[in-house]
């Protein structure tokens, strides 16, 4: 019997062994793995045979989960952890017990910096020269992943791991986000099985527009939602559950929070604990965060306080209501960031539950670019103002002051925040030219795999290191191939050689930066540069040509305060030759530096899925489609016929609107009567109705927009009328010239999120039409 057991002992040894030797030897330079030709069989009774062993990919043995924590609009001087006011728990406890590092950068913009993370290319080789809204014809710019550049996500998936995204996306070119397609470049057909997260670059945090894999879900109900909360359950639940199924499977998590990006929503139980905290005012808290990430070796001791952009008036200089209101506006962006840093340590929390966080490479990036300074000198109530071209007033934000964060705001902060976010250096987001564009703070926490705990690391890296970080982690190969097409190399440079020696030599050496016209080069400790405009200017920029560039030796001057352009002009002309090389290369020319024009596919010159339309007729279940895959009314003359069958006891609600709470339209009916309402960036309503009840049968309902002319944002007539005779009419004062919203949609039959007119519910359980819609057509002239 024991012969018979040690034989039996012998021979399942021996299968392991096989099977991880065959384990060892695929070749993962190829993906998909191809599956080992199968045995031939002459025996005719398979009850004679021995069946073959079945086939699965693994992971390489020892191969960590993985997570990507990616928080979005948040400067290097903003968290406790990098010195910053903001208490940051979860951060403070991953750098205790890991490294941070303070010379990692990203592109000074949200979805560029996304695709170098996900993919270890730089932003132009993946053409995401600027964000998906703004992309253009040329290449570098057009929007559209190649599939010669694959994603870490899909590299992992098909190695063995279970891959999972939640929240934020924002890498899927603008004209592919309708029902028809294509879902190539969404987030379940780039390597991730799991989605659940909104598509485009914002949300509003109350009332999100949200997507589980490439369908369109309400948010969950539950007591005081808030999609950070939504999306942090969701990825509690999906890790939970993978290790239940799997738990010799490991997991890649990418966690990119909607946070500190603006709308800044957040309960007063959070914004409420920074009181009077900023008080003081942001020239202050700079001063005071210099002071501490000194101390912490954040940054060296002889580091300057970089000067403050012009624009941004010293806080003394502020009238009292404008330093009450922009004291308020940091309290919130604050406790939104400390609230974030909860739902990220509760997911940190449940991993540890279950056992997993040390064998976890736990990746914290601190942003996806500097803080924003998009909301002007005074903030916004309603961040869609910034893309229409107004200008918000001090006076007028004071009396919403106390709302701030909450449900009825859509709120950005002044941009003397962002600076104040970005110490200890100059500028902000957009600005790739400086590093408090680019400048983010890392956190990685590996227990398993890094030695040091508390410790800081400075040796340059960009966002584009990242993946091939986690590929040398895992112990997987760079793929020559992915899914039959020969891959762009990856162009950056693995992390993982400083985990473990902090004094090594730096191996990314060469690094170029591009955006909107802000344009830089780092190599070997130099840093070249030229500021080309300022987040806050939309128009009426120099020519690219005349543009002024510094030099910097960045070993010496952490935050470029000493500009040595005149004492070593050959080293500058030499370094702006290396930039033009790179921008060569990598498909950085020719740079445009329009912002909101580039909203206009007609003149980026990128596919818009309308073309050349002038009509569009829509039918009862068309709802969710965003605006860049909608018929675009604005700034012409339009005409909206709606044929309706109307019950017997009348019908109200939405018929088809656009937009919502903060700027939109909609036809609907209300108390049996057909009204029409132009919501003008939440600030003015604009509402014309027929004073006629709609009988039962059928009927048409006709909006006409005759449109003044003479410009874009301008009013023009608005007239509704049924078939049975009624008119009625209104002036349309001012409309909105470029967005109705960043992530409202149009519906057919209902108002998604939340409404655009008054009075008939909220959300599209209350707003949906009782009665039937057969057809509903938009017409522009």
């Amino acid at each position: 019997m024991k012969r018979i057991s040690f034989f039996i002992l012998l021979v399942f040894g021996l299968i392991t062994a096989l099977s991880t030797f065959a384990q060892q030897t695929l070749n993962r330079e190829v993906l998909p793995i191809l599956v080992p030709e199968p045995d031939t069989y002459t025996e005719i009774d398979a009850r004679k045979t021995t069946p073959p062993e079945p086939f699965f990919v693994t992971p390489p043995e020892g191969a960590p989960n993985v997570v990507i924590v990616l928080i979005d609009d948040l400067g290097l001087g903003a968290t406790s952890a990098f010195g910053g006011p903001i208490q940051t728990p979860t951060m403070d406890k991953l750098s205790r017990n890991g490294l941070r590092y303070n010379n990692f950068h990203t592109t000074a913009l949200c979805s560029p910096t996304r695709m170098c993370i996900k993919t270890g290319r730089n932003h132009h080789t993946t053409n995401t020269g600027s964000i998906m809204e703004t992309a253009t014809a040329y290449p570098g710019n057009t929007g559209s992943l190649p599939n010669s550049v694959a994603p870490l996500a899909e590299m992992l998936r098909l190695n063995g791991y279970s891959t999972a995204a939640f929240g934020k996306w924002h890498e899927t070119a603008a004209w592919e986000t309708s029902i028809s397609g294509p879902f190539d470049r969404w987030p379940t057909h780039q390597g991730f099985d799991k989605f659940y997260g909104f598509i485009g670059g914002e949300t509003d945090q109350w009332a999100p527009l949200i997507y589980d894999g490439v369908k369109k879900v309400n948010p969950p109900k539950m007591d005081n939602y808030h999609f950070t909360t939504d999306m942090t359950n969701q990825a509690i639940n999906y890790v939970k559950a993978q290790q239940s199924m799997t738990p010799d499977k490991p997991f890649f998590v990418y966690f990119a929070t909607g946070a500190v990006h603006a709308p800044h929503h957040v309960s007063k139980e959070w914004s409420d604990k920074y009181k009077g905290k900023f008080d003081k005012g942001w020239d202050k808290i700079r001063e005071e965060t210099v002071v501490r990430q000194k101390k912490m070796g954040i940054i060296p001791e002889n580091t300057k306080l970089a000067d403050k952009p012009e624009d941004i008036k010293d806080w003394k200089a502020l009238t009292n209501d404008e330093r009450k209101l922009f004291a308020r506006q940091a309290e919130v962006f604050a406790g939104f960031m400390e609230m974030t840093d909860y739902e990220v340590g509760r997911l940190m929390d449940a991993i540890e539950e279950i056992g997993e966080l040390d064998n976890t490479l736990f990746i914290f990036i601190a942003g996806d670019n500097g803080t924003s300074a998009e909301g002007g000198m005074v903030g916004m109530y309603n961040e869609m103002t910034y893309f229409n071209f107004v200008e918000e007033k001090v006076e007028d934000l004071i009396p919403l002051m106390d709302d701030w964060g909450l449900k009825n705001t859509f709120p950005h902060m002044a941009a003397g925040w962002a600076v104040a976010f970005d110490a200890p250096f100059m500028w902000t987001k957009q600005v790739a030219s400086d590093f408090g564009g680019t400048r983010n703070g890392v956190i990685f926490h590996y227990p398993d795999g890094i030695e040091e705990k508390n410790g800081i690391r400075s040796q340059f890296s960009h966002a584009i290191d990242i993946a091939p970080t986690v590929l040398e982690v895992a112990g997987l190969p760079e793929p020559k191939v992915v899914n039959g097409v020969p891959q762009t190399p990856i162009e950056g440079v693995s992390m993982a050689y400083s985990f473990n020696d902090s004094d090594a030599a730096e191996r990314h050496t060469i690094q170029y930066f591009e955006m909107f016209g802000n344009r830089a080069l780092y190599h070997d400790g130099w840093f070249a540069r030229t500021i080309h405009r300022a987040p806050w200017e939309m128009k009426d920029f120099p020519p690219l040509e005349e543009d002024v560039w510094d030099l910097y030796n960045v070993k010496e001057d952490f935050s470029l305060t000493n500009n040595l352009a005149d004492q070593y002009p050959e080293k500058l002309e030499e370094m702006k030759s290396l930039f033009m090389w790179q921008a060569e290369v990598y498909h950085v020319l020719p740079i445009d530096d329009r912002v909101v024009e580039r909203t206009n596919p007609a003149i980026a010159g990128r596919p818009d899925i309308m073309g050349g339309r002038t009509s569009l007729t829509l039918y009862p279940g068309m709802e969710g489609m965003m605006e860049n895959t909608f018929i675009n009314i604005k700034n012409k003359s339009f005409t909206i016929t709606a044929e309706l069958d109307i019950p017997e006891d009348g019908a109200n609600g939405a018929i088809l609107s656009q937009g919502g709470r903060f700027g939109g339209w909609s036809l609907y009916m209300k108390d049996g009567k057909p009204e029409f309402t132009y919501n003008f960036l939440g600030l003015e309503r604009y509402v014309v109705t027929v004073d006629e009840e709609l009988k039962e049968g059928a009927a048409t309902v006709t909006l006409d927009f005759a449109y003044d002319g003479n410009g874009n944002g301008k009013g023009g007539l608005a007239t509704l009328s049924t078939d049975g005779g009624s008119t009625a009419e209104a002036r349309v004062d001012r409309t909105q010239p470029n967005m109705f919203s960043a992530d409202e949609t149009a519906d057919v039959g209902l108002d998604n999120q939340t409404p655009v007119a008054l009075g008939i519910g909220y959300g599209p359980a209350e707003t949906t039409f009782t009665g039937e819609i057969k057809k509903v057509t938009v017409e522009i002239r």
